[in-house]
């Protein structure tokens, strides 16, 4: 045999035992993970008490470059291998290694890099220290709140109707036009609920003549006061002192419940009589501000689908629900023990919760939409609406902190402290927007280490966390897109923080509009500054960078290519920053939610057509048939529409016909009339439960990719705007000479 067959022959028996070693390792980890023995507490605490001896020693021995690079490189393809294995004790071994990698990088930064020999080395380089410190607090916290979501079920009602509760139906309004509010009557007039068992309110602390008009037409209970003291918490407060129900479900104005809504959630109540609060989704059928403006509505997760997809479900594993102002369900006997809604902060709601675990009372989360509204319309009303929440966390976390006082238990209080400590983001985000710049324009070493020993230990705790928060969290929120959201919000949710920690009583209650127009396409200049600011100092600090790479002499390159490419990557971050304050236009004042019904279109000459709804508001619906149909633009029609066995027409008219796709328009309708349509649409059991299941699970690397094209667009979208804005002020400043100089000429 020659020796290039030996050695084929080799390889060939090589590769075979690689394959087999790998086969064998992912048997093991599958049996490991699947092995029941986990379950047992004994166990647990075992496997803990030998591994922490263990851990500490990894966290704190001291390595060369080439043995970090090498345990920095064991650890992330072991990640690499896992992460593809499902489980959730394949989630806790991903869990392990990124808080190994991460705790690995503080203590290395705690122990050979803080020793500075200038004040404006120290200055810049505690400022970095204590924001990866809260970084890395916020992570370890997130881990522990989400590690194991409990996605708890609903439990049916008891079969005879006389054993369920009774309920008020509370739908709060201040200043909401009566379109936004009426719809959600609607629904509400819809829930499949005794009616001997259930009323419907109207809580107008506006002291509106039509809506006490609208009430008396619909058949709801309209409620004023004479004042409008603690806002929304007290119009509800005030209102309560008049009911009677064991529940009260409370829902914002514009938040539509479905048919089903009581059904799903009450049945926990009665198994358990400790439970005070049960809490479901707030879900979304409009766009927010940044899926509006970027383009990715349905596509990537909205802001607010991490918190109630996940964070909530990993709460409800340690009895720590929040309540969250809308879409939940309350015990009244409770919330009157607590002395109503809080009134102490802004965040009522988060507060009133906090009030009843320290009681001792269970809370519960249903991670199944039953009800749906507005997201806000505008950016500036987002910020707002964010601001507000920032301000009343903080004044919780100043009056009433849930490391102190009595009744919590230590998940409790972690899991509270996280929601808290998380609207502290915006000094850290500030922070590690504006770190690299220390170096390229001061020169100032805000990590005393070399920038290839920097990479080895910060690259492992940089991706770790992103794969292990990607597999955890990847459903509810793409890789990177929090960076994103916190550079949005960083600046405007600074100062309230930092104020109502001082002083808790200086926050008021704003409310958020919803239902806006926007006309046409505009660049928010106002709301963009901040980041304009931070984008015009990361240019600076590259140019900077560059000529330090290029012409200073004994400059550290690798420094320099290091502080370049965080810089880079920073403005990515603001350019799609940038790219949100471009606000998209809005015309519809009826927003459209896809969805697939069976119709029958009636012509008024008798020819019937068999289709399908595409998407539907309360203004109109668009439809499409199995194939060309001949209808006319302007057409006088009538659209059935089904709920289980029963048929409800609509009078329309065809706004648009192609082929075989045709929008109409709905005709002026009673008030009979608009319940039945929201009861075929907006209140059906099943309108929102599978809202993303077509969305793409989350890629980093094509996340990744997705933002630095949205930065470049930030960009262009900034040139554009500029040029425009300039352009335009000329136009105004040579009008006015023009002006000028037609007055003058008649006087010479």
């Amino acid at each position: 045999m020659s020796v290039r067959r030996i050695r084929y022959a080799r390889l060939q028996m090589s590769l075979i035992g690689r394959r087999s070693a790998y086969k064998l390792a992912v048997r093991t980890v599958k049996m490991l993970a699947g092995w029941h023995g986990w379950e047992s507490p004994l166990v647990r605490w075992g496997v803990l008490a030998v591994m922490l001896p263990i851990v500490w020693l990894i966290l704190s021995t001291p390595l060369s470059d080439g043995h970090q690079l090498g345990f920095g490189l064991a650890c992330f393809l072991s990640a690499m291998f896992l992460r593809r294995m499902p489980g959730r004790y394949v989630t806790q071994i991903l869990i392990i290694l990124s808080l190994v990698a991460s705790t690995r990088y503080m203590y290395w930064r705690i122990t050979e890099t803080m020793t500075f020999d200038s004040w404006s080395n120290a200055f810049f380089g505690s400022g970095l220290f204590m924001a990866e410190l809260y970084a890395w607090l916020v992570l370890v916290l997130g881990y522990i709140q989400t590690a194991w979501p409990l996605e708890r079920k609903p439990v049916p009602l008891p079969d005879n109707v006389d054993d369920w509760p009774t309920v008020d139906v509370l739908i709060p309004s201040y200043n909401e036009p009566l379109s936004v509010v009426r719809n959600t009557v609607f629904a509400a007039l819809a829930i499949d609920w005794p009616k001997d068992k259930i009323k419907i309110y109207i809580l107008d602390d506006g002291r509106r003549e039509e809506f006490r008009l609208f009430a008396e037409e619909a058949g709801v209970i309209h409620v004023t006061r004479n004042d409008n003291k603690h806002a929304k918490a007290g119009n509800i407060n005030a209102a309560l002192k008049n009911m009677t129900g064991d529940y009260v479900a409370i829902f914002d104005c514009d938040h539509m419940p479905t048919r089903t809504f009581l059904q799903i959630a009450m049945g926990w109540f009665l198994r358990d009589p400790k439970l005070a609060m049960l809490q479901t989704p707030h879900h979304f059928f409009s766009p927010d501000p940044f899926e509006k403006n970027l383009g990715t509505f349905k596509a990537v997760p909205n802001e607010g689908e991490l918190f109630y997809g996940l964070v909530q479900d990993g709460n409800d594993l340690w009895n720590a629900t929040f309540f969250c102002g809308s879409c939940a369900i309350l015990k009244r006997s409770v919330l009157l023990e607590v002395g109503g809604i809080a009134v102490e902060t802004v965040t009522e709601d988060a507060h009133t919760a906090l009030k009843m675990h320290r009681l001792g009372y269970s809370t519960a989360y249903l991670a199944i939409p039953q009800a749906a509204g507005f997201a806000t319309e505008s950016l500036g009303g987002h910020v707002g609406q964010r601001i507000r929440w920032a301000r009343g966390m903080a004044q919780i976390f100043r009056v009433d902190n849930p490391f102190l006082g009595k009744g919590l238990k230590l998940t409790q209080r972690l899991c509270y402290a996280n929601a808290m400590l998380h609207f502290f983001y915006g000094l850290p985000r500030l922070v590690f927007l504006t770190a690299p710049l220390a170096y390229l324009v001061f020169d100032s070493q805000v990590i005393q280490a070399s920038a290839t020993t920097i990479a080895l230990y910060a690259l492992p705790h940089l991706l770790h966390a992103n794969l292990t928060n990607s597999r955890m969290q990847g459903e509810f929120r793409h890789s990177f897109w929090a960076e994103v959201y916190e550079s949005v919000l960083a600046w405007y949710i600074l100062r309230p923080t930092l104020v109502a920690v001082i002083n808790p009583k200086l926050g008021k209650f704003n409310v958020t509009d919803k239902g806006g127009l926007n006309m046409k396409e505009y660049f928010d200049w106002d709301i963009a500054q901040p980041y304009l600011a931070l984008m015009s100092l990361s240019l600076l600090g590259l140019v900077a960078g560059i000529f330090r790479y290029i012409w200073v002499p004994n400059t550290d390159g690798d420094t320099v290519a290091l502080n370049l490419a965080w810089t880079i990557y920073n403005i990515m971050m603001l350019g799609a920053s940038i790219a949100v304050a471009n606000e998209a236009r809005q015309v519809r004042t009826s927003h459209r939610v896809t969805m697939k019904l069976p119709a029958t279109l009636r012509t008024r000459s008798g020819r019937n057509f068999i289709c399908t709804t595409t998407d539907y508001s309360d203004g109109g619906v668009g439809l499409t048939f199995p194939g060309p149909v001949d209808l006319e633009m302007g057409e006088a029609v009538r659209l059935a529409l089904f709920r289980g066995d029963e048929e409800y027409e609509f009078d329309a008219t065809i706004t648009m016909a192609r082929s075989d796709r045709v929008g109409l328009k709905f005709e002026a309708m009673n008030t009979q009339k608009a319940i039945d349509l929201v009861q075929c649409t907006f209140a059906r059991a099943d309108t929102w439960v599978m809202w993303g299941d077509k969305r793409k699970p989350d890629k980093p690397l094509t996340s990744l990719k997705e933002i630095l094209f949205l930065g470049f667009a930030g960009l262009a979208i900034l040139g554009k705007s500029t040029w425009e804005s300039a352009r335009a002020k000329f136009a105004v400043k040579l009008a006015a000479m023009r002006t000028a100089s037609e007055t003058e000429s008649p006087a010479k």
